[in-house]
């Protein structure tokens, strides 16, 4: 027999019952009775209960035994008593009767307990990560990362990709977020930088002739943590494709990412196809370009209701939309009638301090005294009838129900309204559950107003293709922009998936051109020189010929967040870092002696005082 198992914990059966069976596992709990002791053993695949009886020899030790101690088990495998079945784990009906026990690693006293998965201080679990790991949720949870990215492989593979590995020491790229910079030893004064994606490297491939890449990659980005974000590092399912057009790699992707969904939704649904929304439209009826598609209830543009304060008498928003800004309404619906003025004045105050904006202001429809609807809230308050029944027609509301209005400059009514959707569903409890609802997020602005900068600069991606209309070529399309409003209607071939409201992946159709990328780049105010000295091996490459090409990269760690069902990346991540980037476990980021500061010819600056 096996020096410490002939079989795991999580595969003993009726069918083996009368077999000598040896175990080896962690003591995840122990209960004693008048007559037996009885352990439950954890390995990896599940759990086996084993009984010692008083008369063994190494009664006593088993009862001393910390819980979570490693221990090896051997006996007879036994049928339970009928009432003595637990149909709660796969091995229920069966027990290993203990003939003899090795103890081969004693526990310490834990800092967390494992059994039962208490919730505990993150600093603690995040410092002893290997005992949280041992929690069967989130033991689960890593297991279901493997087999999802088990599943985008094969998946791959049989659409025809290949997986290559690009470098981790690289060149510094501005992609939108700090670098993570590694000094040179051999080329003092010098950085690396880990990539924060593999772009130009996957460009470049497709420059070299490869057809159809891939790669489970690791990017790094020095950024702030969120709930679906980690600082530091992440892993994104990477793909280029030579010779394709935008619905090319949709039609590549999307049965990919619904397939995996599908694979692991665990009787969830999937919706398929993915409808296709232009980024005006998401942000017109959602506040974002991350829809939550299971929300029922879309947001409405009434400015045009409170241009004339003779007919509303609610001078704020007619000031707000004179001054050509806008007020973006809220449905809640049965709000009024199911939720007390609290429910109200907490969306308001929610307003003022999380989103740091003026507040909301709502209306709580009733029916009125003479028929027809009314609210005596101030915004609705004096509306005139004709003027109110006209606006709630055009929001299908009707009384029972609320709204809140989101009133200010365009960019920020449309932003805390998006967020106020999302906050009023979660609240009402109107979110669909059990469903998956992706969508594509398409037509992106290739431009944006920097205001802070007084000028124009790319808004997503700067290696994007413009949207060039029929009978006109890319660079005709650039040429002829020759005032900022022109620019900034200049669409690219940019695409997200976006699922429940979380973004999936960004990916573009590539601009191959060099004449093509430098006029881009020059209506944003960055000289050819920019472009030479920060991209010189993507340019320099795509004068030798380059391929039409276009691809996308789905972040792994938000596909298991979404599958596994937690609302924190965390979760699904092995050895993540706590909100300030630190790693807890392992005591980084640390300090360096002095001797290797000195072999990478650098010197520290202490920090200034903070005032």
């Amino acid at each position: 027999m096996h020096a410490y198992r002939s079989h795991t914990c999580g595969e003993l059966r009726k069918d083996h019952v009368g077999q000598t069976v040896k175990l080896s596992g962690w003591v995840h709990r122990k209960r004693e009775h008048a007559n037996a002791l009885f352990i439950d053993l954890r390995d990896h695949y599940g759990i086996s209960q084993v009984v010692v009886y008083p008369d063994a020899e190494f009664y006593e030790a088993a009862k001393r035994c910390p819980s979570e101690s490693v221990i090896t088990v051997t006996g007879e495998l036994l049928a339970r008593d009928a009432e003595a079945i637990n149909a709660e784990i796969p091995t229920g009906e069966v027990e290993l009767r203990a003939d003899a026990m090795i103890i081969e690693s004693a526990a310490d006293s834990l800092p967390l307990p494992v059994f039962g998965e208490q919730d505990y201080p993150e600093d603690i679990r995040l410092k002893h990560r290997y005992l949280d790991l041992r929690r069967e949720t989130l033991h689960n949870n890593i297991i279901l990362r493997g087999q999802v990215i088990n599943s985008l492989r094969r998946r791959m593979i049989d659409q025809g990709f290949t997986e290559f590995q690009t470098p981790i020491l690289t060149a510094s790229s501005p992609e939108g977020a700090r670098d993570f910079l590694v000094p040179s030893r051999l080329n003092p004064g010098k950085f690396y930088a880990l990539p924060q994606a593999p772009q130009q490297f996957k460009q470049l491939l497709m420059v070299a002739g490869f057809d159809r890449y891939f790669q489970i990659a690791p990017c790094f980005r020095d950024e702030d943590a969120r709930a679906d974000r980690s600082p530091g590092e992440f892993y994104q399912l990477d793909i280029e494709m030579s010779f394709v057009t935008q619905d090319d790699v949709f039609n590549a992707i999307e049965p990919v990412m619904a397939g995996v969904f599908e694979e692991f939704a665990g009787g969830r649904e999937v919706q398929t196809p993915f409808p296709r929304i232009p980024y005006k439209e998401s942000m017109e009826r959602y506040g974002n370009d991350k829809p939550d598609l299971r929300i029922p209830f879309e947001l409405t543009d009434v400015s045009e209701f409170f241009t004339d304060e003779a007919k509303t008498g609610f001078g704020i928003f007619a000031k707000i939309t004179k001054g050509g800004g806008k007020v973006i309404a809220i449905p809640a619906p049965k709000a009024a009638a199911n939720q007390s003025r609290k429910f109200f004045d907490n969306m308001d105050k929610w307003a003022k301090k999380e989103m740091q904006m003026p507040g909301l202001g709502y209306a709580r429809l009733k029916e009125a005294d003479g028929g027809g609807v009314d609210s005596q809230d101030p915004v609705l308050k004096n509306f005139e009838p004709a003027h109110l029944e006209a606006l709630l027609e055009k929001m299908g509301l009707c009384a029972g129900d609320g709204i809140f209005f989101s009133a200010g400059k365009k960019g920020d009514a449309y932003k805390l309204a998006g967020a106020a959707r999302n906050k009023v569903a979660a609240d009402l409890d109107m979110i669909e559950e059990g469903v998956f609802k992706f969508c594509w997020i398409v037509d992106f602005p290739m431009y944006e107003w920097d205001e802070d900068n007084k000028k124009v600069d790319f808004s997503h991606n700067p290696f994007s293709m413009p949207q060039a209309p029929d009978g006109m070529t890319a660079m005709e399309l650039l040429e002829s922009a020759d005032t900022v409003e022109k620019q900034l209607d200049i669409l690219a071939y940019q695409y997200d998936i976006v699922c429940n409201g979380i973004e999936l992946s960004s990916g573009a159709i590539r601009n191959h051109k060099p004449d093509v990328m430098y006029k881009a780049f020059e209506l944003a105010g960055y000289g050819s020189e920019v472009v030479d000295d920060k991209f010189s091996g993507m340019i320099n490459a795509f004068k030798y010929g380059a391929p039409p090409h276009g691809g996308i990269a789905p972040g792994v760690d938000r596909i298991v967040m979404l599958l596994a069902g937690t609302n924190t990346i965390r979760d699904v991540i092995l050895f993540p870092m706590n909100g300030q980037a630190q790693d807890l476990m392992m005591n980084a980021p640390a300090e360096v002696d002095a001797k290797a500061l000195k072999e990478l010819h650098l010197k520290l600056i202490p920090p200034a005082p903070k005032d």
